[in-house]
C-alpha cells in the first residue's frame, strides 16, 4: 500500500467509527448540508409536519413554536435547525448544553435575541438544572427572571424578551426534565435512513463534491454507512481520497470496497467497535444478558458511546436486543459473527 494512502486512511479511522461530529464535519456540513426543507432527503413525516407549521407561522407573521429534535447522532438534527431558520428568514444563534455553565451565559444569549430569531441548543439534555429552569419563563412567557443580590435584600428582576423560537437537539430525550420537555410545541424523533434514501443523499453529495461515481458504487456506500448521512458523507470523502491517490477518474465498486476494507468496515456497515461489542457478549458472557457498565469496562469503551452510537445501530440491524436484565446477542448477531 502506498504510504500517502495508508496515512490518509489511518487519519480517518477515528472519525469514521463514531457518529459524533468531528472537525472535518464543519467544512463538510457547509458544503453538503441542505439549505431548504425540499432539499432534505428522508424523514418524510417530519418534513410534512414542519412544512405545515412553518407555512402557518409565516402566514400569521408569528414565531414558530419551540421545536425539540431527538434521535441518534448524525441524522440531521442540526441541518433541520438551520433549515427552519432559513425557511423563516430568521437569524440563528447556535450553542450547546455543555457550554452553558452559568445562568449569565444563557441570559446574555437570550437578551441579545431579536424578534423572530432562532436559538438552537445542541445536546440540550446536558443543560444544568439551574440553567434549565431559566428557560421555563423564557419559552412560555418570553421573559427572563433573574435574582439580583443575595440574602434578605435579594430581588427578582424580570426582563421581557422578544418572541423567538427555541430548537433543542438531543440524543437522550428521556434525560430532559418533564417541565422543559412539555414546553416544546413540537417534538420530532429522527429515524435511521433506508438504503434508497441514503443513496439519494450520497448522490447529491457526490454531485456537490464534483465526483464521477458509478451508481453501483453509491449503492455500496449506502449499504455500509450505518444508515447515517454524516457517516455516509465521511465514507464518500475517504473513497474520494483513495480514488485520487490511485488515479481513478471514475469511482467504481472496487474502489469503494477497497476503501471500506482499509477502514475495517464489513458488508453490513459494522466496524471494529461494533464487532468487539458483539464478540465480547458472545465469547465472554455466552451471548448475554450483560449490563452496560460491565460491557463498557470489558470493551474499554465509554458507556455513552455504546448507548448512543453502537447499540442503536446493532439493534436496528437485529443483532442485539436490550432486555431488563441487560444486552443479549440475537441469532442474527451470532450468524453475522460466524458463531
Amino acid at each position: 500500500m502506498q504510504v500517502c494512502e495508508y496515512m490518509a486512511i489511518e487519519e480517518a479511522k477515528t472519525s469514521i467509527i463514531t457518529a459524533t461530529a468531528v472537525a472535518e464535519d464543519e467544512t463538510l456540513d457547509f458544503t453538503l448540508r441542505p439549505k431548504l426543507l425540499q432539499d432534505f432527503t428522508g424523514q418524510s413525516h417530519v418534513k410534512k409536519s414542519l412544512h405545515v407549521f412553518l407555512e402557518a407561522a409565516k402566514q400569521r407573521g408569528d414565531s414558530l413554536e419551540h421545536v425539540l429534535l431527538a434521535g441518534p447522532p448524525g441524522l440531521g438534527k442540526t441541518s433541520l435547525a438551520y433549515i427552519i431558520a432559513r425557511e423563516l428568514s430568521a437569524n440563528i444563534r447556535v450553542t450547546a448544553g455543555p457550554i452553558l455553565t452559568k445562568v449569565a451565559d444563557l441570559a446574555a444569549i437570550l437578551t441579545n435575541l431579536k424578534e423572530g430569531d432562532v436559538l438552537f441548543i445542541d445536546e440540550i439534555h446536558r443543560l444544568h438544572k439551574s440553567i434549565e429552569e431559566v428557560l421555563y419563563p423564557a419559552m412560555e412567557s418570553y421573559a427572563l427572571d433573574l435574582v439580583v443580590g443575595q440574602g434578605p435584600g435579594a430581588k427578582t428582576l424580570r426582563i421581557d424578551l422578544p418572541p423567538f423560537t427555541l430548537i433543542g437537539a438531543t440524543t437522550r430525550v428521556g434525560m430532559l426534565g418533564a417541565p422543559l420537555r412539555d414546553r416544546f410545541g413540537m417534538t420530532y424523533r429522527l429515524e435511521f435512513y433506508d438504503t434508497d434514501e441514503m443513496k439519494m443523499i450520497l448522490s447529491r453529495s457526490a454531485q456537490l463534491l464534483g465526483l464521477d461515481i458509478e451508481d453501483a458504487a453509491l449503492a455500496e456506500i449506502a449499504e455500509r454507512c450505518r444508515k447515517t448521512p454524516r457517516i455516509g458523507n465521511r465514507l464518500l470523502k475517504r473513497v474520494r481520497d483513495v480514488a485520487q491517490v490511485g488515479g481513478h477518474r471514475l469511482i467504481t465498486v472496487d474502489v469503494v470496497r477497497q476503501t471500506l476494507a482499509l477502514l475495517n468496515i464489513d458488508h453490513r456497515g459494522l466496524d471494529a467497535s461494533d464487532r468487539l461489542v458483539l464478540g465480547t457478549i458472545i465469547n465472554t458472557f455466552g451471548g448475554g444478558p450483560v449490563g452496560l457498565q460491565t460491557l463498557a469496562m470489558i470493551c474499554s469503551e465509554e458507556e455513552q458511546t455504546i448507548e448512543d452510537v453502537i447499540e442503536p445501530f446493532l439493534i436496528q440491524c437485529g443483532f442485539l436486543s436490550r432486555t431488563p436484565r441487560g444486552r443479549e446477542v440475537t441469532n442474527a448477531g451470532y450468524e453475522h459473527m460466524g458463531k
